[in-house]
């Protein structure tokens, strides 16, 4: 069984991009599959992916509405809805375009495995846009925050930045595997605003952290002050609407269940 996480809460992202995902995540993997999504709003989530609600993290607010939130999910298995094993985790933004079926497989004796954080070259920290956990095994990462919450809010401008720092092992995904859009999909100033943004030939997962979101790349908006947009600019990516519907097609043909 290949299990697969995400999460949604507030407004950022509605009940259709958990839905792509899901369609995505199947139409990629072969064998039998566990989609569970952790949310506050259920309503207009499809009925293949199975619902529980979105773990609270004790600290302050804005914080424990962010990124910081996510590491509810190295709690143990009585805190997290009974779940147990390895757990695939994607974020919402994601855009799947190969194969999943080797994250599932990759280094099965690491407890944490995560896409590299290409903004930041050479540092070793993560990006938690796709990351593998096992439950319970690190659950240190979630009771040293809540205990000395304030140092570490203080410290870290970010919660993968904390997790790549804390945890006893950070184990990447073969660099190839996960991309970053505005790294490497988006050209270059000025060939950006003549060519297409384009995705590497062996990526299987395109991260899309901050904006654009997939759903304003697709259109060629990139949300920005005006005088950014002397450099914030993307044309039209077709690519990414092409994968949502090949991916209903594929999922569809593979079976749903």
């Amino acid at each position: 069984m290949k299990q697969v996480i995400c999460m949604k809460w507030g407004q950022l992202y509605g009940p259709e991009y958990v839905n792509r995902l899901y369609a995505m995540v199947r139409a990629r993997t072969t064998g039998p599959l566990r989609f569970v999504c952790l949310t506050d709003e259920r309503a207009g989530v499809r009925p293949e992916v199975e619902c529980q609600d979105c773990p609270e993290i004790g600290i302050p607010a804005p914080f424990n509405r962010r990124g910081w939130r996510k590491l509810t999910t190295y709690a143990a298995s009585e805190h997290l809805f009974g779940l147990s094993g390895q757990w695939l985790f994607l974020d919402l933004d994601v855009v799947v375009l190969g194969s999943l079926d080797d994250f599932f497989t990759y280094r099965p004796e690491k407890s944490f495995i995560v896409m590299r954080n290409w903004t930041q070259p050479g540092r070793n920290i993560g990006n938690t846009s796709v990351y593998r956990f096992t439950v319970g095994a690190d659950e240190y990462l979630l009771t040293r925050l809540i205990a000395e919450q304030d140092a570490i809010l203080a410290t870290y401008r970010n919660s993968q930045t904390y997790v790549s720092r804390t945890v006893r092992e950070a184990v990447f995904w073969p660099d190839a595997w996960c991309v970053l859009f505005k790294t490497h999909c988006v050209p270059p100033w000025p060939q950006r605003f003549w060519k297409t943004p384009s995705y590497p030939a062996d990526a299987r997962v395109v991260a899309f952290p901050g904006v654009p979101n997939p759903h304003e790349a697709v259109d060629g908006l990139w949300p920005a002050k005006a005088w950014k947009k002397t450099y914030k600019f993307i044309r039209p990516t077709p690519w990414i609407r092409e994968a949502w519907e090949r991916s209903e097609a594929m999922a569809a043909e593979r079976g749903l269940g």
